[in-house]
């Protein structure tokens, strides 16, 4: 076979895994967090910056203060949710840069002394992360529902700070018995790879 994974992995991780927009009350822990986090954690990234930030959302406090900014539609899932994440790229990520790329610690200062050039480089490779992060729930047996239809600075505002962006929410869970929508089309290789 063409993949070393096993099928039931390859299934779990992506041929029968949906984006869930309904859960069950089965509340999601810490420790399964931490693990999701302990695995995509070793996703690659340039010069291994890690600009993503993972704001859980747990109490309904909380909640009631972010539901507002969702967009009308994700509303009552973004309520319901065990879990919800809130993840963000920190612009400010170069600080870390000379402990985690020792290769070259002058990165930070050599690449990324400009804020819009850092502002680019988190939102991708943040970008990068969050979906890393998306698998690793599912590799955690765990749905997702991720979304980016919410008032982004009303978020950052009531969340966050300015050297944070917001880029998506994230519904963590159980899926439900009605979690998914049929699955959407998709291209097919030749419509999408090129060889030169």
């Amino acid at each position: 076979m063409p993949l070393v994974l096993d099928p039931a992995a390859q299934d779990l991780l992506f041929r029968e895994a949906h984006t869930a927009n309904a859960f069950t009350d089965e509340p999601v822990t810490d420790e399964q967090v931490r693990a999701i986090y302990d695995l995509v954690k070793y996703g690659p990234t340039a010069f291994n910056q890690t600009p993503l930030r993972i704001t859980l959302v747990r109490s309904p406090e909380a909640r009631e203060r972010l539901v507002p900014h969702m967009a009308e539609g994700n509303r009552p899932k973004t309520a319901s949710a065990p879990l919800v994440a809130i993840l963000a790229a920190d612009n400010e990520f170069h600080e870390e840069l000379p402990a985690l790329f020792p290769a070259l610690p002058q990165a930070k200062d050599l690449f990324f002394s400009a804020r819009p050039v850092r502002e680019g480089s988190a939102a991708l490779n943040a970008a990068l992360q969050a979906a890393y992060f998306i698998v690793g729930v599912r590799a955690a047996g765990l749905a997702a529902g991720p979304m980016t239809g919410f008032d982004a600075e009303g978020v950052r505002k009531e969340f966050l700070d300015d050297d944070h962006t917001p880029l998506m929410i994230v519904n963590i869970g159980r899926p439900a018995e009605n979690a998914w929508y049929p699955r959407s089309p998709r291209l097919e290789f030749d419509q999408v790879v090129t060889t030169v």
